[in-house]
């Protein structure tokens, strides 16, 4: 087979459409508080307890919902680091979906009753929604998606079905100029400009841009914030947000469009429940495209998720090193 042409790697890609949100990595320094936040106050289901996979000295750990669906899953390298310095180039606010506004009341009561302040119930970017944060100061959002789309709830979860969190919604991005960025975004990944609103806190405004077939989990939301120092990452922070590719032989298009525009990346990564793709849009903020498939079922049955430390087969030798040294969860 021929090698392809630059004009044949334009004709396939062009129409390449990421479909929504896949995951998010975030940061703590608090592996047991952090999995008591996110099982007990929020009521996700722990669907994968592993580690980092260039860092096996650091949990990782997967929340999501009770199928550990893709779109879902909000996730955590355990580092022993300090607090993140907020600021521009940076993820500056996870939203995670609920079915109504009813069900944001229930959350505001809730969470106070869990001694977590929380905002007012306002409507921000085109949805009804709730600010607040985790212990260590992760910047959350909960927002009504009409409880539009599949959702499968956690039958021991602590939050009644109706209630509970369906997945991700959009993901909000602080950079102090949208030039290259938004080039990046609409050229590069095909996204659509959908909107713009001002920021809630009064800095800057907001861009909305869309993917597949839109809605809250599939829009990443840009704040403009030129008066920003840079960020420094830490407790708190997110690493990272991933995009959604339905299969291999899509992410192998996607390789071939970054390369096309000549955007540094990391070539393709195995991650055994994904295959993945990184690389840094202009401000520096890392972005992954992941593949749905094959999922947190490879090695564990859904019954069992979680449960048990799960490591992939090259790291399985490893087992017994890489189990001394984590601290216990509990």
């Amino acid at each position: 087979m021929k090698e392809k042409t630059f004009p044949e790697i334009r004709e396939t890609t062009m129409g390449l459409q990421l479909t929504g949100i896949h995951h998010l990595t975030a940061i703590t320094a608090n592996a047991p508080g952090n999995l008591r936040f996110y099982t007990g106050t929020l009521g996700l289901r722990l669907v994968k307890k592993t580690v980092n996979q260039d860092d096996t000295s650091a949990y990782h750990l997967f929340y999501a919902d009770a199928e550990a669906t893709p779109g879902t899953d909000i996730t955590f390298f355990d580092w022993p680091v300090g607090r993140e310095r907020r600021g521009t180039n940076s993820i500056v606010r996870t939203s995670l979906r609920v079915a109504s506004p009813e069900s944001l009341a229930w959350w505001k009561e809730h969470l106070s009753g869990e001694t977590v302040a929380t905002g007012e119930i306002d409507d921000i970017g085109g949805y009804p929604s709730l600010d607040f944060e985790d212990p260590e100061g992760q910047r959350l959002r909960l927002v009504s998606d009409g409880g539009k789309g599949d959702s499968h709830a956690w039958s021991q979860s602590p939050v009644p079905v109706e209630h509970q969190i369906r997945g991700l919604g959009p993901i909000i991005i602080s950079v102090p100029d949208i030039t290259n960025t938004e080039a990046v975004l609409t050229r590069v990944m095909n996204m659509r400009k959908a909107r713009d609103h001002a920021s809630p806190d009064g800095e800057g405004q907001v861009h909305v841009f869309e993917m597949g077939e839109g809605g809250p989990a599939a829009e990443l939301h840009v704040a403009v914030q030129p008066g920003f120092a840079p960020a420094r990452q830490g407790a708190g922070a997110v690493h990272h947000v991933a995009f959604r590719a339905p299969d291999q032989e899509t992410l192998h298009q996607w390789t071939a469009r970054l390369a096309e525009f000549r955007l540094p990346s990391s070539g393709e990564v195995e991650r055994y429940y994904f295959r993945s793709l990184y690389f840094r849009e202009p401000n520096g903020i890392l972005f992954e495209i992941a593949t749905d498939g094959p999922g947190f079922t490879a090695d564990e049955p859904l019954e069992t998720l979680g449960e048990r430390l799960a490591l992939p087969p090259f790291l399985e030798p490893n087992r017994a090193a890489i189990e001394a040294g984590l601290k216990p969860l509990a």
